[in-house]
C-alpha cells in the first residue's frame, strides 16, 4: 500500500531539515560536525540493514548506537551546552549587557595597534550575546575599567597574565589569563600559532568576536563566526567592532530570498537526506496486524469477588504508521479495564482504543469483541473447623490418643456462594503411624478451591495429645 503524503508529512520533514541546518550552521567547522556526519551516516546504515532485514548488523548497530550516544553527550557536553543556549529563545530577555561605547572601542583599538608595532602578542575577547562561562577556563578575576594601562600591563612581555586571553564584558575587563578551547580545523594555516587557534576555536563555538596580535608579524586580526580578517588600522578595526557588538546598531536584515537560498547546496542535502529518512521510516505505513491480547482489571471494589470474565482474551487489529514501530506481536499488550463502577451479579465494560497502550507510530483500528461481560459476588469472611488430614493409622501404642491442631478455626474470605458450601479447611496429609506423642507436628492448609483464600499465612501445629476422661 502506497503511503499518502499528508500536509503533516510535509511540515515534518521540513521542521527537521530547519534543525538539522541550525545544528550544522552551530557547529559548522568543529571537530563536533565531523562526529555528527558520521552519525547521520550510520543512522542511515543502520535503517537500511533493518529494511533489508539484516538482523544480526542491525542488532549490532543498535546497540553500538545507544553507547555512541552516550560518548557524545560526554565528550561534547560544553557543544551541547552552547547549542541549546543559542535555541533558546528568552537568552535576549534575560541578557542584561550593557552596550559597549564607540569611545572604549577608539581606545582600545589604538591600544591595540600600539602593542602590535612593538609585538606585543595579546589575545582579548569581547563577549556577545551567548555565556562564555564555560568555554574560557582558569581566568583571574580583574573586573577593572578599560585603559592602555591595563592592557598593556596584562601582555607585557614575561607579565604573569602574558600568555593568556582577556574577556570585556560590560565595558570592563573582567578576567585575564583565561585558556580557550583550540580549534581543530586542518584548514589553519600552519604559521599561526596557538593564540590564533585558540582565537578561532572560541569563534567556532560562540558568537563572541576575538582580537588576536601576532607576536612574532604584528599583525592585528580579528576572529568571528569561524573566520579570521586582517585588520589594517584603527579605524578599521573600530568600526568592526561598533557593528558586530553595539545592540543599539539594527543589523540589516536579509530578504526571505536571500535567507532561502543562500548556503544552498548543504540545505539541499540536509532536504534529501531527511526525505529519504521519512521515506525509509513510513515504508510499513498502512500495514495492518492483528493480535490477540488479555483482559486485565483494575479498581475492582473490596466488597466483590471476581468470578469471571468473557471473554478473557480480546482481538485488536493494529496499525503501523512507521518502520519505526516494533512489531505487536512482539510487545506485551494488554486490554486494562476500569471495574470500579462494577455491580454485584453480571456487568458488561465497553472495551476502549484507550485501554490498550500502544508505542509511538501504531494505532488501533478495530477491536472485537466491542465489549467483555464480568460475573462478580459479594465477598464475605467465616470461621471455620481445621480438619487434620491423616494417612494411615496410629501406632498401638498410640491407640485411643486424640490428634488436635492449634488453631482449630481458621478464618476464609471468598464469594458468599462458596463460603457457605465450605464447612472445613483441610491441613495437607500427615502420615498417622509416625506420629509420636509430645511431638509437634507443623503443616499447612490446603488451598481452597476456586476464589476461597485463607486469613493465615502460618502452617498449623498438629499433635498427639491423650483422650480427656469423661465427666462423673
Amino acid at each position: 500500500m502506497t503511503p499518502t503524503i499528508r500536509i503533516q508529512d510535509i511540515a515534518d520533514i521540513l521542521i527537521m531539515t530547519f534543525l538539522l541546518y541550525q545544528l550544522y550552521s552551530w557547529f559548522r567547522g568543529t571537530r563536533a560536525i565531523q562526529v555528527l556526519i558520521g552519525l547521520g551516516v550510520v543512522t542511515l546504515i543502520y535503517f537500511a540493514t533493518r529494511f533489508l532485514d539484516l538482523y544480526m548488523t542491525s542488532w549490532v548497530l543498535q546497540e553500538l548506537g545507544t553507547v555512541l550516544i552516550i560518548l557524545i553527550i560526554v565528550v561534547f557536553q560544553n557543544e551541547i551546552r552552547q547549542a541549546l543556549y543559542r535555541f533558546s529563545l528568552l537568552r535576549h530577555m534575560l541578557d542584561s549587557r550593557q552596550d559597549t561605547r564607540h569611545g572604549q572601542f577608539q581606545e582600545i583599538a589604538e591600544t591595540l595597534f600600539r602593542m602590535a608595532a612593538q609585538k606585543t602578542g595579546a589575545l582579548i575577547v569581547f563577549q556577545g550575546s551567548e555565556s562564555l562561562h564555560d568555554l574560557m577556563t582558569n581566568g583571574v578575576v580583574i573586573n577593572s575599567d578599560i585603559s592602555p594601562q591595563m592592557l598593556e600591563s596584562i601582555f607585557y612581555n614575561g607579565a604573569p597574565f602574558h600568555d593568556g586571553a582577556a574577556l570585556i564584558c560590560d565595558g570592563k575587563i573582567e578576567k585575564a589569563a583565561c585558556h580557550l578551547p583550540l580549534s581543530v580545523s586542518p584548514d589553519l594555516p600552519q604559521h599561526l600559532g596557538t593564540r590564533h587557534r585558540a582565537a578561532l576555536g572560541l569563534s567556532e563555538r560562540s558568537d563572541a568576536v576575538i582580537v588576536v596580535i601576532s607576536e612574532e608579524r604584528g599583525e592585528v586580526s580579528l576572529v568571528t563566526l569561524g573566520a579570521f580578517r586582517p585588520m589594517e588600522s584603527p579605524a578599521e578595526l573600530i568600526m568592526a567592532l561598533d557593528q558586530l557588538l553595539k545592540n543599539d546598531t539594527k543589523k540589516p536584515r536579509d530578504s526571505v530570498r536571500k535567507r532561502l537560498f543562500s548556503h544552498i547546496l548543504p540545505k539541499a542535502l540536509l532536504l534529501l537526506g531527511v526525505t529519504v529518512f521519512w521515506a525509509l521510516i513510513t515504508t510499513r505505513q498502512g500495514q495492518i496486524t492483528t493480535v490477540t491480547v488479555p483482559v486485565r482489571l483494575h479498581g475492582m471494589p473490596e466488597r466483590l469477588v471476581l468470578l469471571d470474565t468473557i471473554p478473557e482474551e480480546v482481538t485488536v487489529q493494529v496499525k503501523a504508521m512507521s518502520s519505526l514501530a516494533p512489531t505487536p506481536s512482539k510487545l506485551d499488550l494488554f486490554a486494562d479495564l476500569d471495574a470500579s463502577r462494577v455491580s454485584e451479579g453480571s456487568t458488561a465494560i465497553r472495551v476502549e482504543h484507550h485501554n490498550v497502550t500502544l508505542p509511538s507510530g501504531m494505532r488501533i483500528t478495530a477491536i472485537s469483541p466491542a465489549s467483555v461481560r464480568i460475573s462478580t459476588e459479594k465477598k464475605v469472611r467465616k470461621s471455620v473447623p481445621v480438619k487434620t488430614s491423616l494417612r494411615g493409622r496410629l501406632p498401638a501404642p498410640l491407640a485411643g490418643q486424640r490428634i488436635i491442631s492449634e488453631p482449630d478455626m481458621v478464618e476464609i474470605e471468598g464469594p458468599a456462594s462458596q463460603i457457605a458450601q465450605t464447612v472445613a479447611i483441610p491441613t495437607e496429609d500427615i502420615d498417622a503411624s509416625r506420629l509420636q506423642r509430645g511431638i509437634e507436628y507443623h503443616k499447612n492448609l490446603r488451598a481452597p478451591e476456586k476464589q476461597i483464600s485463607i486469613l493465615r499465612d502460618t502452617p498449623i501445629i498438629i499433635k498427639v495429645v491423650g483422650r480427656t476422661k469423661p465427666a462423673k
